[in-house]
């Protein structure tokens, strides 16, 4: 009997040691096994882990010596984390001139960068100082930490945050102080101009009360389907990255032909709360032929607003961010300010 008990103890012991043995093995192989790898970019594993390898480098707020715009970090939403960096030209802080707010939107696939990248920092700078307005730059929750519909939540919150300031009495003296809130714009590039396509669906549905917004700027905007367009077949790597990172960014679909990536779906389409859109392609991206067929679409259905797109020759996806001081980057600079103070209506 004796020895019976001790073979049944041997066993149990080796049954809970070969148990604990599997539990790590499978925690290792979880640590390393990739759910997607969107390298150069980034790696999601089947543990949540991420590594990003761009866009992780910050900058703090701070006054430019080359633009004299000075900025600052807010909160925007104690419960969710949403933040924002302001920009303002110097020159309007000592006086009580009121200027139109930008809203902007960084990109990123949703999953990289942040408002306090260097290029945006920069980029912003340079744009307040040219078109003369204040900017809000939203620093949104980003997948898949925080999937969507994370970003256009955060986004809308701000939207109404910058609204609260219309009597005067909102949480930032800036905006009290020094936005004309009867003169809003929205930009982002890539997913944040994704973002700005879908703020303008939830504008149909839901008002904001006290702002007027005269017009909208897509920089790239990251749209997509399933149905490859004619030039979206000659770079299938570049389009198995474009999916991965929509997947990573929105799982709880496997599909491209989502209405928030894919605005042809979207039977509210006809609705969009904008009277004005610039759309900014450039001649390599592969976003190109989806900025160009999403003013097809708004004319087919229906959409009774203004909508122009100019494209830049010889230029890939955000070279405007990675080439500040080229060309074709000044030139589009210079549109975006012309556009935002009214003058090519």
């Amino acid at each position: 009997m004796q020895k019976l008990n001790t073979n049944f103890g041997s066993t149990l012991f080796l049954l809970l040691l070969y148990s604990e043995l599997a539990s790590i093995l499978l925690q290792n192989s979880m640590e390393t096994e990739l759910l997607y790898d969107m390298s150069p970019y980034a790696r999601i594993y089947k543990d949540g882990r991420v590594e990003r390898f761009v866009g992780t480098e910050t900058v703090p707020p701070s006054l430019d010596e080359k633009t004299s715009v000075q900025s600052k970090d807010v909160a925007i939403s104690s419960d969710s984390a949403v933040s924002a960096r302001l920009y303002i030209p110097k020159a309007a802080t000592d006086s009580f001139q009121k200027l139109p707010v930008l809203v902007y939107f960084h990109g990123g696939g949703f999953i990289i960068e942040t408002a306090w990248s260097p290029a945006y920092h920069n980029y912003l700078n340079a744009l307040v100082a040219e078109a003369n307005i204040i900017a809000v730059s939203v620093n949104y929750r980003r997948a898949p930490e925080h999937p969507l519909p994370a970003a256009y939540d955060d986004s809308w919150t701000t939207l109404k945050w910058v609204a609260s300031h219309s009597t005067g009495n909102g949480p930032e003296d800036w905006l009290n102080s020094h936005a004309n809130l009867k003169k809003v714009f929205m930009a982002g590039d890539s997913a944040g101009g994704n973002i700005v396509h879908n703020m303008g669906i939830r504008l149909a549905e839901q008002t904001l009360k006290g702002i007027e917004f005269l017009g909208v700027i897509m920089v790239h905007p990251y749209f997509w389907g399933d149905k490859p367009l004619p030039l979206e077949t000659t770079e299938p790597e570049k389009r198995s990255v474009v999916e991965k990172l929509w997947c990573a960014a929105n799982p709880t679909t496997t599909a491209c032909d989502h209405p928030l990536i894919n605005p042809a779906m979207d039977p509210r389409l006809s609705g969009l709360a904008f009277n004005r859109i610039l759309i900014c392609v450039a001649e390599k991206d592969i976003f190109r032929q989806r900025g160009w067929h999403y003013k097809e679409v708004l004319s087919e259905r229906g959409w009774s607003g203004f909508v122009e797109v100019t494209e830049a020759p010889g230029e890939d996806h955000v070279f405007h961010l990675i080439n500040p001081s080229c060309d074709n980057a000044v030139k589009m600079m210079k549109k975006l300010a012309s556009f935002m103070n009214e003058e090519d209506k």
